[in-house]
């Protein structure tokens, strides 16, 4: 365990050792408002909810995740300083999740700074607070669903670039799997059970049924087996491209 904190340590200051982290925190809050109050129409709708401002957060996440983890694995193969960082005397694993909780904590803290957003919405009306909070964990949980996919896109390629495109990609498609255009067409011409197989993959679903306020067990296990998949995925590629 000590390993894994002074690995997601190192991370973290490294976060904030460039103008990275600030810039980061800044499109998200700017887009962020952006997104719930001009697009959201949070005003207009006269309902004290944040329903606009989590709407968003899966295409939100989308370009802004891929941002962050696209550095994860690339930037430490192509300067070469994965082979000192792997000689230390923690497992492939322990440096892989180390990586994976700094950049989760990260985001989280970007998260965190929306707090404004949740109190505006208290001071205009009478929301319902346990949806929020509730809200804010799905949103978390799914962050860190984008991350793990970026980790092991990061560890495929020394590129940058090439990361930030895989982890694009692999991510929309984990959303589209629950959009209702995408559902209605795979309705069309697949049995339901099918169907409903690929929904249940969606990020979507499992963020739109928390977003009720409703912390279900099936949706935080979906939420932790994604991470913990690709977290598997990507100390498997990690290991076989070691020295390459």
């Amino acid at each position: 365990m000590n390993g894994i904190t002074v690995i997601a340590g190192r991370e973290m200051r490294s976060y904030f050792a460039t103008p990275l982290a600030y810039v980061f925190i800044l499109i998200f809050l700017v887009l962020s408002g952006v997104f719930t109050f001009y697009m959201g129409n949070l005003f207009e709708r006269e309902q004290a909810d944040l329903t606009p401002f989590f709407t968003f957060h899966p295409w939100l996440y989308l370009f802004l995740v891929p941002a962050i983890s696209m550095r994860l694995w690339s930037e430490e193969r192509k300067s070469g300083s994965i082979e000192l960082l792997l000689t230390l005397p923690i497992t492939v694993f322990q440096a892989v999740l180390g990586k994976f909780l700094a950049a989760w904590l990260f985001a989280g803290l970007a998260l965190l700074l929306t707090f404004p957003v949740w109190l505006t919405v208290n001071y205009l009306g009478d929301p319902d607070n346990g949806v929020i909070f509730a809200s804010y964990i799905g949103s978390w949980l799914m962050v860190g669903g984008f991350l793990a996919i970026g980790s092991c896109m990061s560890a495929v390629s020394k590129s940058q670039v090439v990361a930030f495109i895989l982890t694009g990609v692999v991510c929309l498609l984990f959303v589209l799997a629950g959009f209702p255009l995408v559902l209605n067409v795979f309705r069309d011409w697949l049995p339901i059970i099918v169907v409903d197989t690929v929904a249940s993959l969606s990020f979507l679903t499992h963020f739109g049924a928390i977003a009720k306020g409703v912390l279900g067990l099936q949706d935080l296990v979906f939420f932790f087996s994604v991470i913990l998949v690709w977290l598997v995925a990507t100390t498997v590629v990690v290991e076989l491209k070691q020295g390459q």
